[in-house]
């Protein structure tokens, strides 16, 4: 018997929408932007498609660490208040 606690599961539709709104969903997209770009830029460079997984790790060694710092100081930025 299931615990009359437990949350029904939403229906497909609007299950979607919660998971376009998440902001894990959101970064995720952020991140994947950022990767492309960078497959984009290194392809160029090498005169060839280097392909995604070559640009995933190459980014994720040369490049994630500052940008989730620079994301969080953006994210801190934008929750303050103004001052007046």
């Amino acid at each position: 018997m299931k615990d009359s606690s437990e949350m029904p599961p939403l229906p497909q539709g609007e299950q979607s929408q919660f998971v376009k709104n998440s902001v894990l969903y959101k970064e995720f997209l952020a991140e994947r932007e950022e990767i492309l770009k960078h497959k984009w830029i290194e392809s160029e460079k090498a005169g060839t498609d280097i392909g995604f997984e070559k640009a995933l790790l190459d980014w994720i060694v040369k490049h994630r660490s500052s940008w989730r710092d620079k994301r969080l100081k953006e994210v801190r930025a934008q929750a303050q208040p103004a001052h007046s």
